[in-house]
Order: C-alpha cells, then sequence, then structure tokens
C-alpha cells in the first residue's frame, strides 16, 4: 500500500511544485523528411477524437469530448512520419495549447511530420464520486482501499481515465492515416512530465491496457474510441517523466508488461529536477539497460522540472529528438 501513496504524493508534489501483441511495422521505404524548417504548416484545431464520461459542476456524469490538435506540412507527401506528444500537468490540468508544444509542433511539421497535441481527462474533469465507467471497479476498489485522500484518490482515477483517452487519440490517428497521409510504420508517442508518464505507459503497455478492463455497458464512449484499431510504436520520446504509471497498473493487475520487443526511448530529464526525480530517469534508463533495448538518457545538467528551454552541446530538445529519430528510424533527410 506504501507504493501507491508514493505515486499520489508524487503528482501532488507536482501540483504544488508548479495486451494483444502489437502489429509488425509496415514494410515500406522510410519517408523523407527535411533538414530545416521548409514547409508552412497547417493546423487543424479541437478535433474530437473520441468521448469519455466526466463528471460536471454538480457531479452528474457527463459525456465529454476528448481533442488534439493536428499540425502538418503543406506538402503533397504521401508518407509522412508520426508524432504524438502528450502534455503534462499532474494529471491535475495542463493543455494541448501549452507554447512549448506548440513550439515543438511547428519545429516537426514544417520538417514534413504530422504532430498531433493530445488533450485528455483530467482532476479537473471529475468533481463527482461516482467513478463507474471511467476507472474499472478493480482500480477504483485498490484506490479507495490504499489513497490517504479524496484528492489522491481522484487523481489516482485521473491516471487511468487518461491513458485511455491517449491511447484512443493514437488509434484515431491510425483510422484517419490515409487523410492525412501518415505513416503508419513510423509513429512516435512523446510527452512531458505526466505526458511522459503517459507515453511510458502508452508504449509499454499491451494493446489492451486501458481499454478493455471497462465493459462497454458502463461506458457506452468506449463506441467512439476506434476501438478496433491496432498501432505499432517504434520510438518513445520522455521528457522529465517516469514509470509510475506503469507501476500502479503492475500493482493493480499483477503483471510486468516490459519486455525486450518495446519501442526505443529517448530521455531527458533535469538533474535538479525536485518534482519529478532526476532518478526517475535513471531508473528507467536501467529497465532499459537491463532488456537491451536501444535508448538514449540524456542529462540536463543543472537543470529542474519542466527545462524546455535547455540546450546540449548547443542543440535544443526539439532537435536532439530530431537526431534521435532520424538516425533510429533511418529517416531519409533532405
Amino acid at each position: 500500500m506504501k507504493k501507491i501513496n508514493y505515486i499520489i504524493i508524487f503528482f501532488v508534489l507536482f501540483i504544488t511544485a508548479c495486451e494483444e501483441d502489437e502489429p509488425d511495422f509496415p514494410v515500406n521505404e522510410s519517408p523523407i523528411v527535411k533538414a530545416e524548417s521548409t514547409y508552412s504548416v497547417m493546423v487543424d484545431d479541437d478535433i474530437i477524437y473520441a468521448r469519455g464520461l466526466s463528471h460536471d459542476g454538480s457531479g452528474t456524469t457527463i459525456e465529454m469530448p476528448q481533442q488534439l490538435d493536428l499540425y502538418y506540412p503543406d506538402n503533397n507527401t504521401t508518407d509522412r512520419p508520426v508524432i504524438m506528444f502528450i502534455h503534462g500537468g499532474g494529471f491535475q490540468g495542463g493543455t494541448k495549447a501549452k507554447p512549448e508544444i506548440i513550439d515543438m509542433a511547428n519545429y516537426f511539421a514544417s520538417r514534413g511530420w504530422v504532430f498531433a497535441s493530445v488533450d485528455y481527462r483530467t482532476t479537473s474533469d471529475l468533481q463527482g464520486t461516482d467513478f463507474t465507467g471511467i476507472a474499472p471497479q478493480e482500480w477504483i476498489d485498490f484506490t479507495l482501499q490504499s489513497a490517504e485522500t479524496p484528492d489522491d484518490a481522484r487523481t489516482s482515477i485521473a491516471m487511468y481515465a487518461a491513458q485511455r483517452d491517449v491511447k484512443a487519440a493514437l488509434r484515431w490517428m491510425v483510422a484517419n492515416s490515409d487523410t492525412y497521409n501518415m505513416n503508419k510504420g513510423f509513429i512516435t508517442v512523446g510527452g512531458a512530465s505526466a505526458g511522459a508518464v503517459s507515453t511510458i505507459a502508452l508504449g509499454i503497455s499491451n494493446q489492451e491496457d486501458f481499454r478493455d478492463e471497462i465493459p462497454n455497458i458502463d461506458d457506452p464512449t468506449l463506441s467512439t474510441t476506434n476501438q478496433n484499431e491496432t498501432y505499432a510504436v517504434r520510438s518513445l520520446v520522455d521528457f522529465w517523466g517516469s514509470n509510475v504509471k506503469l507501476e500502479l497498473y503492475e500493482q493493480v493487475y499483477s503483471v510486468d508488461r516490459y519486455d525486450s520487443n518495446d519501442p526505443e526511448l529517448f530521455i531527458a530529464h533535469g538533474t535538479l529536477d525536485p518534482t519529478v526525480l532526476f532518478s526517475e530517469g535513471t531508473e528507467l534508463d536501467s529497465i532499459y539497460n537491463s532488456l537491451g533495448i536501444y535508448h538514449e538518457f540524456v542529462p540536463l545538467v543543472d537543470q529542474g522540472h519542466g527545462a524546455w528551454n535547455a540546450t546540449v552541446d548547443g542543440k535544443s530538445l526539439s532537435e536532439l529528438t530530431f537526431d534521435f529519430l532520424v538516425e533510429r528510424q533511418n529517416l531519409r533527410v533532405e
């Protein structure tokens, strides 16, 4: 029980401080991307990718649209690599329109990627006390037995709902890949802080995890989440995140989802981070080392939490991410 208390306290401190087997990658030639900003960027705002149950101020359960913003190059290519990015906020709030994420989206879309910035349910959307259909009963029971306060319990429930949502967002992208000329064989998922926590959980968990634990009769909005779509994540990008949500999932369901087939990983983490400790990054580094999976761990020296402006050898986080993806996905650069 101490572990879940640590998990919830982790996110409380954040606020006060600030499957089936995965499908094989499609066999095709690597996409072409540009070394410099080349294309004008098109933006489709507030696309509804799914719906989910939430509570309004009176505690009544309602259906809530979940939205993403899609950035893509103004070009004629039919072979665009994909990045889906998940914002932070300690599962209490946050926004897909965070300026630093918008800057990153324009960086990559202007070079040929389709970049999605995703919103998801947080504790601000869960003001009631009946979480039926929002989290599975076993998750609710574990939370209520372990959480020390109602706010702690709500944060744990939000962690599950957020994961259900971001997985639905990725399935929406796969379902709409032809519309935006996305190459499903070159999918990257990334995030910052709580978004990186969800990134790790998405990339490592099985496809059915955070999807099939709730029956449709309890959550009729599941029918809006492209449940039959599958995806193959090639790379993960973790900005100052941790393994904490996946650890909670493993406690609730007594499973270990890590294996040697997990996606490759890029980690950037501030050495002086007081909120998500640097040791959380080293833990992921150790896990990947033990499995023999390629990854890069970049300490952001003397940086704290949310080090968006950090540079390493003169390169920004976007540039470092670009280099990692180009090399590891064998993208062709012009």
